[in-house]
């Protein structure tokens, strides 16, 4: 099963996420399908391909719950 989720990235208390569509069973940080968006928490700024967000949606991927939020 598909999950879309956050990837850590960045320096040490310098976060920086990127949306990543992956498989349920893999660690977090481990490797990814495709890259969506990323999200900077610092300035508070949210970016993603919406169109690519729905097609994944649509095929069955679940969001997970901080994404979802």
């Amino acid at each position: 099963m598909l999950v879309i989720r956050l990837s850590r990235t960045g320096k040490k208390k310098q976060a920086y996420f990127r949306i990543v569509v992956a498989e349920k069973e893999r660690a977090v940080g481990s490797k990814f399908i495709e890259i969506l968006g990323n999200y900077n928490p610092h300035e508070k700024k949210f970016e993603i391909n919406k169109e690519k967000l729905q097609e994944y949606l649509k095929n069955g991927a679940q969001p997970s719950n901080t994404l979802a939020k």
